[in-house]
């Protein structure tokens, strides 16, 4: 039998069609039980499970309290990420005549986020697959503090490289965090809490970005350029201590995993690991999934409109209200902050109800209202409406990101969730480069309403493809070449199956009578 780490080495030989497991609660310690069964979909040399006893005493799923405090590490590392997104898109009329650069350069600040996750999140990935939580973590943590203190250097006419390259490094360790919380929740967390604490990893770059909304409105004002230079250098100089506090915080107390695993489902995903598909083929099993494959875009039309909107909303509504820039600013605060409610609210009701084909298509088709709904908000000269709105849209839209990430790891299980939201953040970035450059040329170039009723088409796309999607049993592929998109299969919960998973007990005799085969 293989030996699993930490776990006791055993030498007999296995039943080719058995899984050996350990039976909690119901037989006397160090006993064995053995459930004649199919092999799974994973090409082992020996198809066994081992579930086995160390000291004599057998492993039980089991939480730690320490547990929040590292969901609240990682939260911390997550807004201080995303809170340097949007820094200087929602300041870009300042940062555009401070350093004399175009709109599209600034807008590039933001979009630098999606491009370089594009290009390095499977590497990313791979690391934080080969390696675990605490080595991507420390990756991201380090990036974030080099890249604040490089943009210190820049606070300065001819400074605008040096900024984008600060922000360049910043965005590159976005790759090695955005795809965490799926991960961590799953590695730390019960099966009645996972979807929770996804959500509430996703609430951290939520937060962040909400300050970044936030805090750069009130600290760089118009004014002459020694003005402006002094307003950024304070701003960079906030930015950089944050992240150093953070990486500091992160270096001493992080840790990878808990002991014990939390659930049955990741008992389950760390054997599956050890014994079944390698990290290349569980990629090219995702990609070629036709039912990951409509999630993977459904998933990258929602969020890529969420970076458009959030990277263009100071363009798209100063026009209206061309004296309110720091009212632009708490328009996504609001958007952000809904987003958080949004985010938390479905990752409740996902480990309440289980229903996560129906409150993905319900979350999709309220985000595409709200985002009509904001369309028209903007003529009409309130605020007030606009806050309302943008409240609606944010609650939504950004709520998606967790559901979207906690649907993928229930239709994929085995594979690793921090795969499978890599991949899909891959997409958001594709789209949310695309839509970006796209609406910024429709805005400019025809209107802001047409840009807005643009956006509003494609998540009504994405929520009518969400509504059809196929569910297939896991990574398996139906042979036949034919999609028939009008198919509708109930989704194909499989880690909720893995974390009610019970097992028969089974005598010691009966194991070794198999054994001996």
């Amino acid at each position: 039998l293989q030996k699993i780490q930490s776990w006791q080495r055993t030498t007999r030989r296995c039943h080719p069609l058995s899984t050996v497991v350990a039976t909690w609660a119901r037989l006397p310690p160090a006993t064995i039980t053995a459930e004649p069964r199919v092999p799974s979909t994973a090409d082992w040399s020996c198809r066994c499970t081992l579930w086995c006893v160390q000291s004599e005493k057998l492993v039980e799923p089991r939480v730690y309290k320490r547990r929040w405090a590292i969901l609240a590490m990682f939260i911390l590392l997550s807004a201080s990420n995303g809170a340097q997104w949007i820094i200087y898109s929602v300041i870009a009329q300042i940062v555009s005549e401070f350093y004399d650069v175009s709109f599209s350069a600034v807008d590039w600040t933001s979009m630098i986020y999606m491009a370089t996750y594009i290009m390095l999140f499977i590497p990313a990935a791979y690391l934080l697959d080969r390696y675990g939580l605490r080595m991507s973590i420390l990756m991201g943590a380090m990036g974030n503090a080099v890249g604040a203190w490089i943009r210190m250097l820049s606070a300065r006419p001819d400074g605008f490289w040096i900024t984008f390259i600060g922000q360049t490094i910043v965005g590159s360790s976005q790759m090695f965090t955005l795809g965490i919380p799926p991960r961590l929740a799953a590695v730390w967390f019960g099966p009645d809490e996972v979807s929770t604490a996804c959500a509430a990893g996703v609430f951290g770059n939520q937060l962040g970005i909400a300050v970044g909304f936030l805090v750069p409105p009130i600290l760089v004002q118009n004014g002459t350029v020694d003005e402006v230079a002094n307003d950024l250098r304070t701003l960079f100089l906030c930015s950089a201590t944050l992240n150093t506090a953070v990486l500091i915080v992160i270096i001493f107390f992080f840790s990878a995993r808990p002991p014990t695993p939390p659930s049955l489902a990741q008992i389950t995903a760390q054997e599956e690991k050890a014994l079944g598909p390698n990290f290349w083929k569980t990629l090219l099993s995702l990609m070629t999934s036709k039912d990951f494959l409509l999630l993977f875009i459904t998933y990258g039309i929602n969020t890529g409109v969420f970076y458009a909107v959030s990277t263009l909303l100071a363009q798209m509504v100063l026009p209206y209200y061309p004296t309110e820039s720091v009212a632009i600013g708490q328009i996504g605060v609001v958007i952000v902050v809904a987003g958080m409610l949004g985010s938390v609210l479905g990752g409740f009701l996902l480990d309440k109800f289980k229903r996560f084909k129906l409150i993905t298509l319900l979350d999709y088709l309220f985000a595409a209202l709200g985002m009509l709904t904001f369309t028209f908000s903007l003529d009409l000269g309130s605020l007030i409406i606009v806050f309302a709105i943008a409240f609606l849209l944010g609650f939504f839209m950004t709520g998606y990101l967790p559901i979207g990430f906690e649907f993928a790891a229930e239709i994929t299980f085995p594979a690793a969730e921090g795969t499978t939201s890599a991949l899909l953040n891959s997409s958001a970035q594709i789209f949310g480069i695309a839509l970006t450059i796209a609406m910024g040329a429709v805005m400019h170039g025809v209107s802001t309403f047409v840009c807005n009723i643009s956006m509003t088409i494609a998540l009504l796309v994405g929520a009518g493809l969400t509504g059809l999607r196929l569910y297939c049993e896991g990574l398996k592929i139906a042979p036949s070449p034919v999609f028939d998109i009008s198919a509708l299969i109930t989704e194909d919960q499989k880690r909720q199956h893995a974390h009610k998973s019970t097992f028969p007990t089974t005598s010691a005799t009966q194991l070794t009578n198999l054994s001996s085969d």
